[in-house]
């Protein structure tokens, strides 16, 4: 079976946290890696996705090496959708 991985860039505003990783994420960009496979039988090309993976970064603070989490896509959509509808309207400027 034919299979790619998409590549993606998400940016987080603020703070956040990841199932199955302990503690908060700093806010930043973060590189998903969606992988795909054919769907075979039909008569124009169509993938489906099969796996999400999110990199955390190794820092000081988690005292790890890189990390390919996977994470659900619908499980990744909430945690962006939350972190983008608290920045949807701006903030005002603070005094």
């Amino acid at each position: 079976m034919f299979s790619r991985t998409k590549h993606r860039t998400v940016h987080f505003s603020e703070p956040f946290r990841l199932p199955d990783v302990e503690g908060m994420l700093a806010a930043g960009d973060y590189e998903v890696d969606d992988d795909e496979e054919l769907i075979e039988g039909i008569s124009w090309l169509a993938y489906h996705r099969v796996a999400t993976f999110i990199k955390v970064p190794a820092t000081t603070d988690n005292q790890q090496c890189m990390r390919m989490v996977a994470i659900a896509p619908d499980e990744l959509d909430r945690i962006i959708a939350v972190d983008r509808a608290k920045h949807a309207f701006g903030q005002a400027p603070q005094p």
